[in-house]
């Protein structure tokens, strides 16, 4: 009970925390509702149109995994060196993360421009799907390259504590997504009907005035403007740092990105019913997750200060707190995902069979978020800020890779399980590991202080 009225009672913990959880939450939700009009659009003209670019966008997903594990060691070290005003440091590790995500992006840019059916196969043998899906890489791979440098921007900015402006640069590009959407898809003011074409182009117009607005907030942040003198300058202390941070993240989101992606494979090969039902549970969750990831992303940040700034104690204090909000935001979570079942099925035309699969994987995806709200804001939020990356790597390693993808495996191409029960496979991870995730925050090695004297 003292836990619940000190967390309550402590304004000051409050403030900070809604300063930075909100917009992060509201970046999410708004980048979410990029897939949801996406979904709603193309679900309105056709239920394949809708499945094969839900299908075809896990290529981006794979990729911004890969920038997002980047970022997040860049955030990591990040958060403390900002804690201790050290902007000089901060700008190098600016430097080596936008490196790396340059060439990331490249790649994927460049698979999805010169081989994308053979990407679609990954995912789907609905050669119908397929070909849908091939027109909308060739065009999206354009902003698959831009999205790797706007992240590390973006990440700069939260860094300086300014996530509201952030949260407005996104809305920004979510609002010209959007219309744009409307306009190219429909064929509206005398344009052509585009339909899956039309997405993709307003997709990539959007990502190219989000990344011309980092651009601008960044260099005009009064906490640190960018010095791209130093983008190939080389520190042997700061780089064996950041690799000490990268490659335990990489590892875990490699593994999570894979699995993960490969729940929607074997969606889209239990039947084009099934792979809708996916699609619009995929976007419900999405749009309602993005209250975890704020608090996640809030907890990074204001823990990562406190831990660089020598300050273990308080450190300690916050993430006590935070573990008990993240349970009550999954509970909530859950229940908004059964409050939206009736308004999903009011706007996205789905088949009898679709609609039926869709809302028994909305009951079992409302018990997952639970597990997802409090694994997130431990792992990605407490564990990250103290640098205790190695852990996400064990626990996706037992409880994805030697449960959850085996299981659901072997029901799609052996076993011929129903979909629910295949679903529910994939929802395995995150519950059964919340008891590990637990004891493993107890022994407190995330309290931390990473940082060093850096000439």
């Amino acid at each position: 009970m003292s836990l619940i009225r000190d967390t309550f009672r402590d304004r000051s913990f409050l403030s900070k925390l809604f300063r930075l959880a909100f917009p992060i939450a509201l970046q999410a939700m708004l980048l979410a509702t990029v897939a949801a009009s996406d979904t709603v659009m193309l679900g309105s003209l056709e239920q394949n149109a809708m499945s094969a670019v839900s299908l075809a966008s896990q290529i981006q997903f794979v990729q911004n995994m890969i920038v997002t594990g980047v970022v997040s060691a860049f955030q990591i070290l990040g958060a403390q060196y900002a804690g201790k005003r050290d902007k000089n440091t901060l700008n190098r590790l600016l430097c080596m993360s936008l490196r790396i995500c340059v060439l990331v992006s490249l790649a994927f840019s460049l698979l999805c421009f010169l081989c994308p059916a053979s990407l679609m196969r990954i995912f789907t043998n609905e050669e119908a799907l397929i070909v849908i899906g091939v027109g909308y890489l060739k065009i999206a791979a354009v902003s698959y390259l831009i999205a790797g440098i706007t992240q590390c921007l973006l990440a700069l900015i939260k860094l300086g504590a300014n996530t509201a402006a952030v949260a407005r640069i996104s809305g920004v590009a979510v609002v010209l997504n959007i219309v744009l959407n409307g306009v190219f898809i429909f064929g509206l003011f005398g344009l052509p009907q585009m339909g899956v074409a039309g997405a993709a182009l307003a997709t990539v117009t959007a990502r190219v005035v989000e990344l011309v607005l980092s651009v601008i907030f960044a260099w005009k942040d009064n906490f640190l403007r960018p010095d791209l003198k130093k983008l190939f300058a080389f520190d042997k202390a700061l780089s064996l740092d950041f690799i000490r941070q990268l490659l335990p993240l990489m590892g875990a989101y490699l593994l999570w990105t894979v699995g993960f992606t490969s729940y929607s494979a074997f969606m889209g090969h239990m039947g084009i019913d099934a792979a809708a039902a996916n699609s619009v549970a995929s976007v419900v969750r999405s749009l309602v997750s993005s209250f975890m990831k704020g608090l996640a992303g809030g907890a990074a940040i204001m823990v990562g200060y406190e831990l660089g700034q020598g300050h273990l104690d308080r450190a300690r204090t916050y993430g006590d707190r935070l573990v008990f909000m993240s349970v009550i935001c999954g509970v909530l979570s859950g229940l908004m995902i059964l409050g939206s079942i009736p308004l999903a099925l009011t706007v996205v035309k789905l088949t009898p069979g679709a609609a039926s699969d869709f809302i028994t994987l909305s009951v079992i995806l409302s018990i997952y978020i639970v597990g997802c709200s409090v694994n997130s804001v431990v792992i990605n939020g407490l564990f990250a800020s103290g640098g205790d990356t190695l852990f996400d790597v064990y626990s996706l390693a037992v409880m994805m890779w030697g449960i959850a993808v085996p299981l659901a495996a072997a029901g799609t191409f052996l076993l011929s399980w129903p979909v629910a029960v295949v679903y529910f496979c994939t929802c395995l991870d995150e519950v059964g590991k919340i008891p590990w995730t637990l004891h493993h925050y107890r022994k407190y090695r995330w309290v931390r202080d990473l940082t060093r004297e850096v000439s």
